[in-house]
This record gives structure tokens, sequence and C-alpha cells, in this order.
């Protein structure tokens, strides 16, 4: 289990995701129902739950890709649908499935991302994220050659390259085989501990949100049927020797 020291990433008072009946709906289907959470700056924040739990749609609006139905956010303390371009220019993105040039180098694909952020000095910022991610050496290696791993820190590099607050990672242990897992778990860890940067993950591998997670929360049907601390999630729950068991328990409980 990830531990924090308390107050840890805190300094900011406004909470650096917030969100009040948040509500979000295909048509007749309602994705979302009334989402309200805080989310404090410096958390690695898990949310949790089933496919079709609304995982995915709540970070496509947090990130501004939707427009809510119903309900206000607020990312870094700008509203998506008031100030969406300043909530854009404060979060890093890294979706399912990253798409890249593959016939294009690894220094020319960020190159590429680094400008449409607006950055002044691109390669000089690369280098620096490639240095943060231990991952020096392939700037002129194709993205087609990359593996599904590479390619994951791929996309975490071209989502903190304008030096983002909140990052959002949606499902990113996707298709990763063990050694790829344990490496981005190493990131998610590096960059929180090392530069305070708030990450938001949708996950539905419990083992990793225990070695990453400070807090979470599970989604069930688009409702927010658990929110806490990680630490304090599994001291309510004595007699449960897994997060999986904690997870099955509160599905549960919330159906009764």
């Amino acid at each position: 289990m990830v531990s924090r020291s308390p107050g840890y990433g805190q300094i900011m008072t406004t909470p650096a995701i917030s969100t009040n009946q948040l509500s979000m709906r295909y048509g007749p289907k309602l994705a979302l129902d009334a989402l309200t959470l805080e989310v404090p700056a410096g958390e690695v924040f898990g949310l949790l739950g089933h496919n079709g739990a609304g995982k995915t749609t709540t970070v496509n609006v947090l990130t501004t890709l939707l427009e809510p139905t119903q309900g206000s956010a607020e990312v870094g303390g700008h509203s998506v649908t008031g100030d969406p371009r300043s909530v854009r220019q404060s979060i890093g993105y890294l979706p399912e499935n990253v798409q890249f040039y593959d016939n294009l180098t690894l220094m020319e694909n960020l190159r590429f991302f680094a400008q449409l952020s607006g950055l002044r000095r691109p390669d000089a910022r690369i280098r620096d994220v490639l240095r943060i991610l231990d991952f020096e050496g392939h700037d002129r290696q194709r993205l087609g050659t990359f593996s599904k791993g590479m390619r994951q820190r791929v996309g975490i590099a071209q989502a903190i390259l304008h030096s983002p607050s909140v990052l959002f990672l949606d499902e990113p242990t996707s298709g990763l085989d063990p050694e790829g897992v344990r490496t981005l778990r190493e990131t998610i860890v590096h960059l929180n501990s090392e530069f305070g940067m708030t990450i938001f993950m949708n996950t539905h591998l419990l083992a990793e949100v225990t070695k990453t997670c400070t807090s979470i929360g599970i989604l069930k049907g688009g409702h927010l049927v658990h929110h806490d601390s990680l630490e304090r999630t599994l001291a309510a729950f004595p007699g449960e020797d897994s997060l999986e068991a904690i997870y099955f328990q509160v599905e549960s409980e919330s159906a009764a």
C-alpha cells in the first residue's frame, strides 16, 4: 500500500478536482448520475467500477471532451463548461488507446504534441521529460517499433510536456505485461511524490490500486457508492483480507 505523509500535496485550498451533482445522459441512458466528488491536490485517486459503470464518462467530462447534461465540475479551480481552455491547459491526459504517428520517430511525435501545447523550446522540455521518465536513448526510433509498454511511456511523456498540475489516466494498465505494469506504477508514484502532480486514474485492476492510490472511489451504475482514503477504506473492513473483497462488499451493500 502506498503511504503519504499527512497533508502531503494539499497546500492548495481549492480541490484539484470537484464535481457537484454531475450527470451525463446518452439519449435515454443515464451514464453518470449526480456525481458529487472532491479530490484534494496531491492525491493519487483511483476510480473503480465494472465496465459501463461511468468511469470513462467521468474522465471525458473532466477533460472537457464531453459537456455534462447537468451539474458542474471544476479542475484546478476552472469550470469544465465555463472555462474549458484553462482546464485543458492545466491537465494532462492519457487515454486507454494511445494514438501516435507510427512512421515518425519518438522525438518527431513529441515535437508535434509540444507545438500543440505552445511550448517555445520543445526539444529542451522533451529531453527533460524523457529523463524524468527514464526513457532516454530512443529519440530516433520510430513509434511503430515500440511495444505497448513503451507506447504508454510515450503517452505519459506527451501528457506532461506542458507541466500539468493534474494528470488523467484512463485504464493505463490495459494490455500491459507485468513489467509494463510495474514501470507504469513506478512512474505514477514518481510523478506524484516528486512533482506533487495530482493523478486521477480509472482502473479495474484492484491490486494496482493498493500500490499506487492514496484514495479511491467506487462507481456503480453511474452512482458514487464509496469514496474515502485507501487507508481508511482498508481499516473500515477489518474482516476482509483484500481490496477485491471490500470492493464486492461495497457493491453488494449498495444494492441492498
